[in-house]
Formats: C-alpha cells, sequence, structure tokens
C-alpha cells in the first residue's frame, strides 16, 4: 500500500510537472493542444459539459446573443447597443467553425455578406462594421479586426468542410484578401463613419488594412484610423493561416506580416505591468488622439483612450493563441502571462478591475470609458476570462488559480442591474475553448 501510494505521488507530481512545462513546438506543427483544465485537475466529462454551458449561453441560452432570421441568416449582437458588429459576427463565425457547427457557421455568413459587406464602391470588399438588427448600417467604414476574423474563419470553413456545399468559402476569403490591398479612394461626404474615429482629408486617398510601411494592422482601413493600430487586433498565428491556406499568392508577405506584428507587440506592451494602451502609433508608442469639438482650448482629453481597457482585455488571449498555434515568439510570450498574471494577482485576484493605466495604477473617474449606460470600474468577467487563457504560457503557480478563478465565476448581473451578454460572453467562451484544447488550426 505505501509503495502505491508512493507512486501515485510520483505519477501525480509528474503530470503537475508537465502541465506547468510551457511547449516549445505548436499547434501548426504537432497538431497537439493542451487542455488546462484536466491538467489541472479537473475531469475530462466535467470539462466537456463546461464547455457546452457555455457556448449554449451564447448561443441557445436566455442571455444568448445569436438571433436566427429566416430559413439561411443569423446574426450575433451587442445586446446593450442594439445593433450587430462587425466584431460579434467574425467570432460567432470563428467559433462555429471551431465547434463544427456549419448551421450557424452559414447563418452568420449569409447575414454579413447580404447587410455588411459592401458589393461595389471603393469599400467593395471590407464590411460595415455596425448595423441595426434589421441590417440598416449604423455606419458605412470598416473596424479592421472584423476583416482579419472574417478572412481566417472562412479559410478554416474551406479546410473543415469544403466548398461545394453551398458556399464557397475558400472564393470569399480570397476576395476579401484582394480588396484589402492598398487602392485609391477619393472619400465621400461623411455619413455614418468608423469606430470612433471617422475624419477625412481632402482629396485622393489610400485605402488598406494593412499599412503598406510598416505591414501592421489598422484600426480602420480609411481615414484617421488608418493612421494608428489596435494592440488588440494583432493576431500574428492569423497570417500564418493565410500563409499556408489562403492560395492568393502572398504567402511570403504574410509570414513578414506575422514577424512584424509580433514586433509591435514586444514595443506595445509595459515590461513591468503586461498592459497595454487601447491605440498605438505604429511604434508602439502613445497616441495622442485629437480634442472632441466643444472642448475648451488648452483643456486636456482625459477620456482614458490609452488605458488598458475593453478592447486590451483580448491581448492577453490573442497571445496565448500565437503562443499555441505557432510559438515561434515563446520565450517573450511565456514571460508576458506570468507579468500580466502577476500583476492582476498583486491587484487580488477576485478584485482586479477592467481598466488601468498602462503603468498599473488607477485611473481618474473622467478616464474611465463608460459601457452600458455606466461609468465604473468592474471585475469583469470578460477580463478574468482572457486573463485565465494567458495560463497557457506559464509556469508559474499563479496560472492555476486563474484558471480556477474563471471556471467559477459566474456570468450573472452586477448588482446594479449592469450585464454584458455579448463581449463578456464571447471572451468568457473563447477562453474555454483555449484552456479545454479546443481553439485549434484547422488544416486541409
Amino acid at each position: 500500500m505505501k509503495r502505491l501510494t508512493i507512486i501515485t505521488i510520483l505519477m501525480a507530481t509528474t503530470m503537475q510537472m508537465e502541465a506547468f512545462t510551457p511547449w516549445t513546438k505548436g499547434g501548426f506543427e504537432t497538431g497537439i493542444y493542451r487542455n488546462v483544465f484536466v491538467e489541472m485537475g479537473y475531469e475530462p466529462a466535467a470539462v466537456d459539459a463546461k464547455l457546452k454551458e457555455v457556448f449554449d449561453d451564447v448561443f441557445r441560452g436566455p442571455n444568448k446573443v445569436y438571433f436566427e432570421v429566416g430559413d439561411s441568416m443569423g446574426y450575433v449582437s451587442d445586446i446593450k447597443n442594439d445593433d450587430a458588429r462587425t466584431e460579434g459576427m467574425s467570432y460567432g463565425m470563428m467559433i462555429a467553425v471551431e465547434m463544427n457547427e456549419k448551421d450557424i457557421f452559414d447563418r452568420l455568413w449569409r447575414w454579413s455578406k447580404k447587410y455588411m459587406q459592401h458589393q461595389s464602391g471603393y469599400r467593395e470588399g471590407y464590411f460595415a462594421w455596425s448595423c441595426k438588427t434589421d441590417g440598416t448600417h449604423n455606419a458605412e467604414g470598416a473596424a479592421s479586426d472584423g476583416e482579419l476574423y472574417f478572412i481566417t474563419a472562412l479559410i478554416f470553413a474551406s479546410n473543415r468542410w469544403g466548398n461545394d456545399t453551398g458556399i464557397d468559402y475558400k472564393a470569399e476569403a480570397q476576395h476579401i484578401l484582394n480588396c484589402i490591398q492598398p487602392r485609391e479612394y477619393t472619400p465621400e461626404p461623411r455619413r455614418g463613419g468608423s469606430p470612433g474615429f471617422g475624419m477625412q482629408q481632402a482629396g485622393s486617398q489610400k485605402m488598406y488594412l494593412i499599412d503598406p510601411e510598416t505591414q501592421l494592422i489598422t484600426f480602420t482601413p480609411d481615414g484617421f484610423g488608418q493612421r494608428f493600430t489596435d494592440p488588440s487586433y494583432h493576431i500574428p498565428a492569423f497570417y500564418e493561416v493565410w500563409a499556408k491556406w489562403a492560395d492568393d499568392g502572398r504567402s511570403e508577405y504574410w509570414m513578414e506580416c506575422a514577424q512584424k506584428s509580433r514586433e509591435f507587440l514586444h514595443k506595445a506592451i509595459d515590461g513591468n505591468t503586461g498592459l497595454n494602451a487601447d491605440n498605438c502609433q505604429y511604434d508602439g508608442t502613445e497616441i495622442q488622439m485629437p480634442r472632441f469639438p466643444g472642448m475648451p482650448e488648452g483643456k486636456p482629453r482625459k477620456l482614458g483612450n490609452n488605458n488598458f481597457r475593453y478592447d486590451s482585455w483580448r491581448v492577453p488571449m490573442n497571445i496565448a493563441l500565437d503562443y499555441e498555434w505557432s510559438c515561434a515568439d515563446r520565450e517573450w510570450q511565456q514571460k508576458y502571462g506570468e507579468t500580466i498574471q502577476n500583476f492582476l494577482y498583486s491587484q487580488g485576484l477576485n478584485t482586479f478591475v477592467d481598466q488601468y493605466r498602462v503603468d498599473g495604477t488607477l485611473p481618474e473617474d473622467d478616464e474611465i470609458l463608460p459601457a452600458g449606460g455606466f461609468r465604473k470600474l468592474r471585475h469583469s468577467i470578460g477580463l478574468v476570462a482572457t486573463s485565465a487563457a494567458a495560463s497557457v504560457m506559464c509556469s508559474h503557480d499563479k496560472s492555476k488559480e486563474f484558471v480556477d478563478a474563471l471556471w467559477n465565476a459566474r456570468h450573472v448581473p452586477f448588482e446594479d442591474g449592469y450585464f454584458d451578454a455579448y463581449y463578456d460572453g464571447l471572451l468568457r467562451l473563447f477562453a474555454f475553448m483555449h484552456l479545454s484544447g479546443n481553439y485549434r488550426v484547422i488544416g486541409r
């Protein structure tokens, strides 16, 4: 009995050492993905059930954000803003293809193509970033992360289901890839605009998703937003997917974009806190936004536009994805994962808030970005989720505490009634996919 006990302890210790040993090869090469929940002691059946529960919360439950339209279409809605966004539509497609939910994928794509994608004009191939749920455009401009996800999800759909089941996924992806190349255009009088920024200059201009000079993704592909980038739009491994399976003749270029994106993240993220600004110059430095109309001259704009906040939550999860799939920047990524977890842990594992200055100090009241009619710092499940996803990169003991915190977190309204089924819900689902080994490269 004593011998059996010793053997059991040694086996458990060995499994724990393996679980906390960062990998040196990614899914592109190995086709293997960690189930971190199981490594950390959760039963496989319980993990499968939990993933299904979280998926159903988003797509089928009483607080779902996915809605079907007729026999062939559907949309994902940001409920609190009563719209459909390219962010949510493309996220929904990525989740659907990963989970082998072809009907959901096809419905979302048909809605996106019918209502969001410009079929002609200088924006051809791009998507209106926000629409009413009846398909009416709230804005005409694109938010570049939508195109990033649409392309990658369509390539995966092509690899998983082929191109002869009613939608030629590969041709749709190639069409977008061709349309996002630099093109000349003359801006129209402003109507709607891009997400947050839409200032146009007169005369002929160029539109592009990827800045030609730096090979980094733009915040928006036209207007003021193409002068800078958003760190949360940087998912280098997506470019590797394009390089391997888009068959658009640009493989070498996309691999260069992946490398440039990794180099950018090194510059944009604070080495002491692991935090990043919401928007950055292409060299990773802080960007100064213009004053709002009506703001008194000389008064600084203090809306925390350079703080770590909603978009920024995605960065830990995105870096984890690049680590899991490519592992091309593993040493820096492992250090990053532990840095941001150490910072958030220092703020209290169950109390860290969802907005900080990049140096880790708290924003003042007028720097806090409102959401859903509230201007308030919270312990948001979206950041709980993405910081837990970073555990796949980490070898320190704290990583299990972050995983446990996500597992035990309840996605329910706050005491004041605030509830975000959409953004918090999608990030929570992505994190469960990561940590259960269900966010994978889908090759041919």
